[in-house]
């Protein structure tokens, strides 16, 4: 335990100290966040409903689904993994370690975005703020998960950044952050329903702001949950502790598991 604990502080301030990572963590979400809430607020009169969670959720996105995978293959590659190996850290223990410090990183900048968001641009405050903190809690390790289980399968740096878009572009656009999701088309709605962004933004919304929404937010957090578990889950069964290593593995193909309550929802809910 004091070696897990010690591994945590560790990568907790090697992403204040790495420039990559404090620019995912930090820079790169806060200033998104001043210039979409200087920008979305002025142009949309009801965008001020939605600003914190909305902030929220792209800080997570870019922190886990764009600066998590990276340093995985990273290590991967470049040997770090095979010395944990040898010294007999299970896989496990040595995945949950990026997914625990992303989420202590997330709530300070959370944190962050809650407070600012208000004298800065008018955003609405929560109205059940432990439903806001769960939420949040939720929506944090289902993208870590996912964001975790992309560096585990992804070959290369190159493949992290392509499979990353696939979650991150359309979450921009389609999750609700930026215009409601009930201006979508119907079938366009029900690819929504796929990312995790959209199931944190109709839970907020619903259980956190007192907004009604057209999906059971406890649905939502259903799912954001057994999300979060699977991909989890087959990142720590598809790790590999070593690129070079000859023996033939599980098939990547298989990370596709962790996609099912997603699809469940867009198929089920509504």
């Amino acid at each position: 335990m004091t070696a897990f604990v010690y591994h945590l502080k560790y990568d907790f301030f090697n992403g204040l100290r790495d420039r990559s990572l404090l620019l995912m963590n930090y820079l790169f979400p806060l200033v998104l966040f001043l210039m979409l809430g200087a920008l979305l607020g002025g142009i949309s009169p009801t965008f001020h409903e939605t600003l914190i969670p909305a902030m929220i959720i792209i800080a997570v996105m870019t922190s886990t689904l764009l600066g998590m995978p990276n340093p995985i293959v990273s290590s991967r590659e470049a040997g770090v993994f095979r010395s944990y190996k040898i010294n007999g850290v299970p896989a496990a223990s040595l995945l949950s370690i990026p997914v625990l410090s992303s989420l202590l990183h997330m709530v300070l900048v959370s944190v962050i975005i809650t407070l600012a968001g208000v004298p800065l641009f008018k955003a609405n405050l929560p109205v059940h703020w432990g439903y806001f903190v769960l939420v949040g809690l939720l929506a944090i390790f289902a993208m870590a998960g996912l964001g975790m289980l992309i560096g585990v399968i992804a070959p290369n740096s190159r493949a992290t950044v392509l499979i990353s878009q696939l979650f991150y572009v359309p979450s921009m656009m389609l999750s609700g952050m930026v215009m409601p999701s009930s201006m979508l088309p119907a079938n366009m709605q029900r690819v929504a329903m796929l990312l995790p962004a959209t199931h944190a933004m109709n839970a907020w919304r619903s259980l956190a702001f007192g907004q009604t929404t057209s999906v059971d937010p406890y649905w939502s957090m259903l799912v954001l949950l057994a999300g979060g578990l699977i991909a989890f889950g087959m990142a720590v069964i598809l790790f590999q502790w070593d690129s070079h290593n000859q023996q033939r593995g599980r098939s990547p193909f298989l990370a596709v598991i962790a996609m099912v309550p997603y699809l469940l929802a867009a198929i089920l809910l509504r």
